[in-house]
């Protein structure tokens, strides 16, 4: 195939935006602007929205549909797009299709991933030949979790989340529910009795084992669904809030043991099966079929 034709082949791609689990999260200060200083550990898992991008000739950036509650203006594929083409005046146009699967509200990151996807496929069908650097400074105008899935690779992230160091983590089996509730971050951040002043730790200390939450007592205090389900998935393995939640998530050594987690589940709450994986399923596709410039 000609690079010609595998630019033309990349249009009509469905494109992922996958899913991340915070598998450690603490907060280690606050900044005067009331950004809250963290410590956190990105893995991504293998559930993914999917993104068309139709290419436009009248240079206009808009949704083929609408999520339900989010304004056109307010979508972060929307802003992400017309980021790109402010910051390097490029005059395309495109039509952005995103199948949604990932749960709002749920600290799975699905709407940062939904960005990020944009501004690197893009970068690509645009012929940008914008750096991964560039693209994370882009994404972090945009949100503060929009930067790990640019880079694409499980990560240790300090400072708001950020500053990024690639790390190997097991590629475990992934049990995720999702009550039925939406948390609210800013909600979680302000509240008065959040922990705020936990002492850092290294690398070494996540890998030996330590991988608290510092947000898990706020939201299952406020929160009494997430509280059920923390509850639910604990008796099947050590379970654990993502983020700010409301997903909560278990980890198993073996499909088995997390299919039979996943199946005795799925009649009462909303709950998905996974694997963890180190690679962005976005980037695993892009070098595959050789759509990287």
């Amino acid at each position: 195939m000609t690079q010609k034709q595998n630019k033309q082949s990349a249009w009509m791609e469905k494109w992922p935006a996958p899913a991340k689990l915070n598998l450690m999260l603490r907060i280690i200060g606050q900044r005067e602007d009331g950004y809250h200083l963290l410590q956190t550990v990105f893995q991504f898992v293998d559930l993914c929205d999917w993104i068309t991008f139709h290419p436009v000739n009248d240079g206009r950036v808009s949704l083929y549909r609408t999520i339900s509650g989010v304004p056109e203006a307010e979508d972060l594929t929307i802003k992400a797009a017309n980021l790109l083409k402010t910051e390097t005046g490029c005059s395309n146009g495109v039509c952005i299709e995103v199948e949604k699967n990932l749960p709002m509200g749920g600290g799975l990151g699905g709407g940062s991933s939904d960005a990020a996807t944009t501004l690197v496929v893009l970068n690509e069908l645009w012929g940008l030949r914008l750096t991964t650097e560039k693209l994370m400074k882009f994404g972090l105008a945009l949100g503060a979790d929009v930067p790990i899935f640019v880079c694409g690779y499980s990560s240790w992230a300090e400072g708001v989340g950020e500053k990024l160091e690639r790390i190997d983590i097991p590629e475990q089996w992934v049990v995720i529910i999702k009550p039925d509730c939406h948390v609210n971050t800013r909600e979680i951040f302000l509240a008065k009795d959040l922990t705020r002043n936990s002492k850092s730790i290294k690398i070494s200390d996540f890998i030996a084992g330590q991988h608290q939450n510092d947000c898990l007592d706020v939201v299952r205090e406020r929160y009494q669904s997430v509280k059920d389900a923390l509850v639910d998935l604990s008796g099947f393995s050590e379970a654990r809030l993502t983020g700010t939640g409301a997903c909560v998530f278990a980890q198993f050594d073996s499909k088995s043991a997390a299919v039979d987690a996943y199946k005795s589940l799925k009649n009462k709450w909303q709950v998905y099966l996974a694997k963890g994986v180190n690679e962005s399923p976005l980037f695993s596709k892009l070098k595959f079929g050789k759509y990287i410039s």
